[in-house]
């Protein structure tokens, strides 16, 4: 009996530390403004997209990572930066926008 308690008690403890972890804004900044307010899912969360940042303010525990920023940066363009508790390093910054700058390359030919 003591043994199931303490189970349940360590269950709601690990569930507890994980929605206060996944409960910090994630926010991406981008390289150029959006043109007007977007929305949409990425990583589990809803992003809302205005100037040159969009914001997760109710994210999940998967919504910091390198999918979801390259989800971002092939809705909306170049991620400048990606964070919450901590920043996308360099390296994966580079792989998120590779997409992105890969299409603005296209784009800019197309017009030239």
């Amino acid at each position: 009996m003591k043994l199931q308690f303490l189970a349940a008690c360590a269950a709601l403890t690990t569930l507890a530390a994980g929605q206060a972890f996944a409960a910090d804004a994630i926010t991406a900044k981008l390289a150029a403004p959006v043109a007007e307010k977007t929305k949409f899912i990425a990583g589990g969360a809803m992003f809302n997209c205005e100037g040159d940042a969009c914001v997760a303010l109710a994210p999940t525990s998967q919504t910091f990572a390198a999918a979801t920023c390259k989800t971002i940066a092939d809705k909306v363009g170049v991620v400048a930066s990606f964070s919450g508790r901590k920043a996308l390093d360099e390296a994966k910054l580079a792989s998120c926008n590779e997409k992105a700058l890969a299409k603005a390359g296209a784009t800019t030919l197309a017009k030239q």
